[in-house]
């Protein structure tokens, strides 16, 4: 299948169906490996699309019932469209992406923002709220979202890949190996995982490789679930149409795999699946700095972000620093993380005046284009950071009054949840 861009043809060099299950579709993996081998080829400078299913390879409905989040699969994630191999590229090249295009597919313009279980898969708050899941639906109506499930809010999203990445040389997935056995090791039984080592059950590669490979990328393979020196799980909001990447480097072609399509995010995506997760396409090009590992310093992937953002100028800002004055009050160091959580909690208890439910305000603001910064990690020891939540995407005005009520309370219905009626204690 082929397309047109400034009359030039566009191929299509990866296509799935986005209601099949990923593990029953070509050109799809959801393990990184050197072994894994690509499934196209691209020159430099040669335009092409890849179409991916969503993260979780079609587990997630359109319903009104969250069962399906907290029966998910996730030794099965992420699903991968990939590898595609770029002509010269070499180990301690720099890959250079342009990100052209990222949207959804047509016949399924809607996507999901979920909190996981406690004990499957996790999020931000997985142990203060002793998750279980919840879901909301979000319809796409061209650059806007909105969900019945989170009535009264209509935002622009920034369509964008969260999960980007070459493929690791056998001696970088050892390492990734290596290291993550010994932080696993040393919180052993933790709730959730610190981290996840390979795992045969669930591992998929859609293509026909002798089962002596398979069989060792299933042993091996490093999971998905975080970003790593290659790129991989980054879930930068920013890296959306315009956007140029950055990527060192490790085997012969560079093997470049992509999936995990958010429609929309906030800062931080706190909830584990807390972008609008969609299945879609996305259209690149390819360019290559010969040893620009060396030449850049490259330790990392480097990225200028997307020129497209939406034009919400008017925010209300929420403070958080090092104290967890939300639990027992615990004074930390310089803690940045303690300090977006205690941000991100001032704002839910916030959006819980105007009378939305705890879980409604933690996946609007996971899935929200809400901003995060660092406002201070000098004065020790209180690290800053803050949470930006756009006025413009609620149809109320929601800033402080001097009136009684102070806020408009509204009764906002609630998320999809669990149809046995279990859901989190408040």
């Amino acid at each position: 299948m082929a397309t047109r861009l400034n009359s030039v043809p566009i191929k299509t060099l990866i296509e799935v169906d986005p209601f099949v299950p990923a593990d029953q579709q070509q050109g799809v993996h959801n393990r990184w490996h050197p072994d894994i081998p690509a499934v196209a080829t691209v020159k430099p400078g040669e335009v092409f699309k890849v179409q991916c299913v969503d993260w979780t390879g079609a587990q997630i409905g359109n319903n009104d019932t969250s069962d399906d989040i907290r029966d998910v699969d996730l030794s099965k994630v992420h699903n991968l469209s990939g590898p595609v191999a770029v002509e010269g590229a070499e180990p301690g090249d720099c890959l250079v992406v342009d990100i052209l295009d990222v949207a959804p597919f047509d016949k399924m313009p809607w996507g999901y923002t979920g909190i996981f279980e406690l004990t499957n898969g996790g999020g931000l708050f997985a142990q203060e709220f002793q998750s279980r899941a919840a879901k909301a639906i979000w319809d796409f109506h061209g650059v806007y979202a909105t969900s019945r499930h989170i009535p009264g809010v209509r935002f622009a999203g920034v369509s964008h890949p969260g999960l980007i990445g070459t493929a690791p040389s056998q001696e970088l997935l050892d390492t990734w190996n290596k290291r993550e056995k010994e932080l696993i090791d040393a919180h052993p039984g933790a709730v959730p995982p610190v981290a996840f080592p390979p795992q045969a059950q669930g591992a998929y590669v859609g293509q026909n490789i002798p089962e002596t490979v398979r069989e060792k990328i299933y042993a091996e393979g490093a999971r998905t679930i975080p970003g790593r020196e290659h790129g991989g799980n980054c879930d930068i909001k920013n890296l959306s149409r315009g956007s140029r990447c950055y990527f060192p480097v490790f085997i012969k072609g560079a093997n470049l795999s992509v999936g995990d399509l958010h429609f929309s995010q906030g800062d931080g995506e706190m909830s584990f699946c807390g972008a609008i997760e969609m299945a879609g396409i996305i259209t690149f090009s390819c360019s290559i700095i010969k040893g620009g590992v060396e030449k850049l310093g490259l330790k990392q992937p480097i990225f200028l972000p997307s020129p497209v953002d939406p034009l919400y100028s008017s925010k209300i800002i929420f403070e958080g620093i090092s104290v967890d004055y939300h639990g027992d009050g615990k004074q930390y160091n310089m803690d940045a993380t303690v300090a977006y959580k205690q941000a991100a909690l001032n704002a839910i208890a916030y959006l819980q005046k105007l009378g939305y439910t705890r879980q409604q305000a933690y996946l609007l603001l996971s899935a929200a284009p809400v901003e995060s910064h660092v406002g201070a990690i000098v004065d020790s020891p209180n690290a800053c950071v803050t949470l930006a939540l756009p006025l413009g995407i609620f149809e109320d005005d929601i800033l402080p009054k001097a009136t009684d009520p102070v806020l408009p309370f509204k009764d906002r219905g609630e998320c999809a949840l669990r149809s046995d009626g279990v859901r989190e204690e408040s």
